[in-house]
Formats: C-alpha cells, structure tokens, sequence
C-alpha cells in the first residue's frame, strides 16, 4: 500500500493523527458526525486512498467503546430495516475504490465531506425547528425514552427513506468513512432522543464498519504497515471517549457543531484543491 509508515511521519504529522484518533473517541460517545474532522485531518497527513484503510481500525475501537456505554438503548427494529440498503452501498463503494486512484478518492473525499457539511446544518436547523415546536405545543421533548424506536419507520415513506439514507451511508462510509453525517441526519429526523440516537449508531457503526475490513483487507487499504500505525494511534481513542461520555451532558453542542462544520469544510476545500 502507499503510505507513509509510523517511522516517516514527522512529530507534527502524528500529532495531527493522535488528536484525530482522540477526536474519533470523543465523537463516538458525544457528537456523532464530529469524525468528518479526523477523516480530514488523516486524508491530508496520508495519502487519501490509504488513509481510509488506516481510520477503519481507529473508527471500530471507538465503536466497541461506544457500544459498551450505550448499549442499553439501541433500536434494533431501525437498525435491521437499515443495514440490508447499507450492505448494497458499501458494495457500490467497494467497486468505486477498485477503479479509482488516489487522485479521485482524495476529491470524493473532499466532495463527501463539503456534502456532509450542508447536511449537517440542514439536520441542525430541522432539529431546531422541531424543538421550538415541541415547546410551542408544551410538550416534553425530552421525555420520550431513547429505546422507543419511532413509528414512521414502518410506514411506506419511513421504509423508502431508510432505504435511500441507507445507500447513501454505505457507499460513503465504504469510500470515505463518511457515513456518520448521513445516519445522524436520518435518526434525528425519525424521532430519536439523545441516548436512544446514540445507543443505535453505536451498533450501527459498529457492525458496518466490521463488515467492512474483508473489503478494505481485499483492496489492499489494510496491511501490517497500516495496523502497526493503527496500533499506536488507537490508545488516543480511550481518553477521547470517556472526555465524551463526560461532556454528553454538558457541552455547549451548538457552538461544538458550528466549529466541527468550518473544520469540515475547511478539510474539503483542502483536499478537492490539493
């Protein structure tokens, strides 16, 4: 694989990978979608194509640790209408990244990511929105448990909308380990709560991204040079995530996310000029 292995990164390049990894912890049990920065930040230290084989292992071990603090609250009913129109994106993405060098991958990347960026404040603004409401009616939108799955999904539309955000999440968690911003989108705009959209993407991401390391092992994205790398980088992933499990309910979300969208697109416009 093309790359550049633990002994020829710089001090200030694995610094940027170890914060990256820190960040993919944090991201796991706080901000979902806050990832799209360390997808960046790795497609810009290594070349853009192996750097997605080299985040995948990073990406898991922040799964099992988000899955092991939320696991009580997981949907199974969503995430089973899910992962058939998932298991046919990472197909597609699979055969995208048989054909496509270094050069394409790096601008998908960097398109993904700009993608990503406008849904997450289309996500943010529609979430707004459907809080004021909540309020307007003096409801309780907090009071809903984050086990109850929402009903829409067993509706016609909420069968179609899973299918077509299930596609879209596979092909770009296949091609750019981008599928966070996609899924969060699809969860909050079916209803979920705090824990319930946690638990569920924490088992969500967990079983694709497994799935998805015969396919990158294939590609070639995975090899010993890139595990050796993964195994220094992943001892950042703990203490990212338990500084989420400890900010959840105290971060100032907004602000966090206004942040995570300008690095986001900052990223993009790097590698679509680069």
């Amino acid at each position: 694989m093309d790359m550049m292995t633990l002994w020829h990164l710089t001090g200030w390049e694995f610094a940027a990978l170890a914060f990256a990894a820190l960040l993919v912890g944090f991201s796991k049990t706080a901000v979902s979608g806050a990832n799209t920065v360390s997808l960046a930040i790795f497609a810009a230290v290594l070349p853009a194509r192996a750097s997605t084989g080299v985040l995948l292992p990073i990406l898991i071990a922040g799964d099992v640790l988000a899955v092991l603090t939320y696991r009580r609250h997981a949907h199974w009913p969503t995430l089973w209408r899910l992962f058939p129109a998932v298991a046919a994106g990472v197909v597609v993405g699979t055969f995208f990244l048989m054909w496509a060098d270094d050069e394409a991958v790096g601008t998908s990347i960097g398109a993904i990511l700009l993608l990503m960026a406008a849904v997450t404040v289309w996500r943010r603004r529609a979430a707004d929105r459907a809080a004021q409401a909540a309020v307007d009616a003096e409801g309780d939108p907090g009071g809903r448990s984050g086990r109850s799955g929402p009903e829409e999904i067993t509706s016609r539309a909420g069968r179609i909308k899973a299918r077509s955000y299930g596609v879209l999440g596979g092909f770009t968690t296949m091609v750019a380990n981008a599928g966070g911003p996609v899924m969060s989108l699809y969860l909050l705009s079916a209803g979920f709560r705090k824990l319930g959209f946690l638990g569920t993407s924490a088992f969500f991401f967990l079983i694709v991204n497994t799935s998805k390391v015969p396919f990158s092992v294939g590609l070639g994205l995975i090899d010993a040079e890139s595990l050796l790398l993964d195994a220094a980088l992943v001892l950042f992933v703990v203490p990212g995530a338990l500084l989420g499990k400890w900010a959840v309910s105290r971060i100032n979300q907004q602000l966090f996310e206004r942040l995570v969208i300008a690095a986001t697109v900052v990223g993009g416009v790097q590698l679509l000029v680069r």
